[in-house]
């Protein structure tokens, strides 16, 4: 196989995973912010933190999209 099949391979693969465990660290979250009785603001805290997070995570890859297809 060519490198760039596994290029192609190993960035979907990352992406995927990482997205995979910001949706484990959020159901984390959820059960034990649930267990311990949070009030609403600290629950809107940290799932803010967390989405703040996971908001980044998606705009690097964009910006990686388009610098890759820029030629930059």
């Amino acid at each position: 196989m060519p490198n760039s099949t596994y290029e192609l391979f190993e960035s979907v693969s990352i992406y995927l995973g990482l997205g995979g465990l910001f949706i484990l660290m959020g159901l984390a979250v959820h059960d034990v912010l649930k267990k311990n009785d949070v009030p609403l603001v600290g629950k809107l805290v940290v799932y803010g933190v967390l989405g703040a997070g996971a908001l980044g995570f998606l705009a690097k890859g964009l910006i990686e999209m388009f610098w890759i297809s820029t030629g930059v």
